[in-house]
């Protein structure tokens, strides 16, 4: 079992559970992160952590297609190593549903220099 990002971190990119992994499994796209499956422990402590609740095991119904773009995303997008502040209007799109179809970016996140 891993644990995969969903679509309640669209939009919202809280980053609260960045600092609690103990292997910087966390990647940063231009409006959500994901989590690498590859590097991720199973220990669960990220989980509890975020304030939108968009960290789910990969064993639960219907979480396929967010580990496929888990993985994906790993491959391209920067390690989030410490916590930033969310977006700007994550509180306003905490909830939405369906936010993967309207609101996605496959842009990574911005390095700052």
């Amino acid at each position: 079992m891993t644990f995969v990002v969903t679509d309640n971190c669209i939009a919202c990119k809280y980053t609260d559970c960045v600092d609690s992994c103990p292997v910087d499994c966390f990647h940063e796209g231009e409006n959500m992160l994901v989590i690498n499956p590859a590097e991720c422990i199973d220990c669960g402590v990220c989980v509890p952590e975020c304030p939108a609740d968009a960290i789910r095991p990969d064993t639960e119904e219907g979480m396929e297609p967010w580990v496929e773009l888990n993985a994906r995303y790993t491959q391209v997008w920067p390690i989030l190593y410490s916590t930033k502040e969310p977006l700007p209007d994550a509180d306003e799109f905490d909830g939405k549903e369906r936010k993967i179809e309207t609101l996605f970016s496959d842009k990574p996140a911005e390095v700052a220099a």
